[in-house]
């Protein structure tokens, strides 16, 4: 069973009050958006506090194009992937010559060569590292991320995978897209970097937190729920009032059959790594599972304090529990993605 040996997420130069986004985006909107006043309360509906932002929250507000934009996500997500991964490489007491494999996540931004080409250049790492830059997954991709890099530890037992994710949301903002799928993103998202290091069986290690097994659906007819619509402007979120509701009639279902092929049952989770999406989707989790106590606060407070990190969002939980501390037992980790999609990884977890 490969182990996680670390998480570290990264915090960003701009930690901005939720207040002050409201402000700017009822200026950005209210000339050309006539719903926007009857609208700002999906600021405070969201109950997050600050958001994470690469950039000084003026940048939004002032001309850019999509060029100028994706060539800031790809400066950012590099710095910032090194910074990530340096961290998760000391905690781990691993040296940056031992990685075998190197899984890229991202929705944000495109970039060719791909950023994992960029970090091991920039990082002299190992050029023959195996890399698999992962683009599409949205939400989705940070457990998918995970049980891929499950997958090549446990193909490999000699393997040090190491897993980065970066998701610069607010870059990918058109600032004259005035529809209400772009003002409810602009309430919600922000950005997040985060890098893991996963080992597989032949490393000695004290780790206490292994990967026992993933599950991964696509719901059929389902391709509107979330998603990018791509214009000359660059990426025009999607996403339906309905997720909440999807959540509620399928998760519970999908949740039991996963665990029943490990010989488990939901009362048999401890420890609940979940990605937050928003308050409703949390909601919904909540009314469809019924778990006692507040199963959901570390995925709460991550959303709270930096808000919908899309991908990232789900490893600053992981980490959260890590440095906070976590129940004796089996952790469950999850998140939906586009398409519209599930993604779910199951964890031993040990003190």
């Amino acid at each position: 069973m490969p182990s996680i040996a670390s998480v570290s997420g990264v915090s960003l130069p701009y930690k901005v009050k939720q207040q002050e986004v409201k402000a700017q985006a009822r200026a950005l909107f209210v000339e050309h958006f006539p719903q926007v006043d009857r609208l700002m309360p999906a600021f405070d509906n969201t109950e997050i506090v600050t958001r994470n932002f690469c950039k000084p929250i003026t940048y939004y507000a002032e001309p850019n194009t999509f060029e100028q934009r994706n060539d800031d996500y790809i400066t950012n997500a590099l710095e910032y992937s090194i910074q990530a991964i340096e961290s998760a490489l000391a905690k781990a007491g691993v040296n940056k010559d031992d990685v075998t494999d190197l899984i890229f996540i991202s929705t944000t931004g495109l970039a060719t060569p791909s950023i994992d080409a960029l970090i091991i250049n920039k990082m002299r790492l190992n050029p023959h590292i195996n890399r698999i830059p992962v683009w599409g997954l949205g939400c989705g991709g940070g457990v998918s991320g995970m049980a891929k890099a499950n997958t090549l530890a446990k193909a490999n037992p000699d393997a040090v995978v190491l897993l980065v994710a970066v998701e610069l949301c607010s870059l990918t903002l058109i600032k004259n897209d005035y529809s209400k799928s772009n003002f409810i993103g602009s309430s919600l998202f922000s950005d997040g970097i985060a890098a893991v290091i996963v080992k597989g069986d032949n490393h000695k290690t004290e780790e206490k937190i292994r990967i026992l097994a993933a599950s991964s659906k696509l719901y059929y007819d389902s391709l509107e729920v979330m998603g990018w619509d791509f214009k000359d402007t660059g990426f025009k979120v999607l996403f339906s009032k309905d997720i909440p509701t999807f959540i509620n009639e399928n998760i519970r279902g999908d949740i039991d059959a996963f665990l029943a092929k490990q010989n488990l049952e939901l009362k048999d989770i401890k420890n609940f790594v979940f990605h937050p999406g928003g308050k409703k989707v949390l909601d919904a989790y909540a009314d469809a599972l019924q778990v006692e106590g507040d199963f959901l606060h570390n995925t709460r407070q991550v959303m709270n304090e930096n808000g919908n990190m899309s991908s990232v969002t789900v490893l600053y939980v992981l980490e959260k529990f890590m440095t906070e501390g976590y129940e004796d037992g089996y952790g469950l980790m999850l998140a939906m993605g586009p398409g519209f999609s599930s993604e779910m990884v199951l964890l031993d977890m040990k003190n």
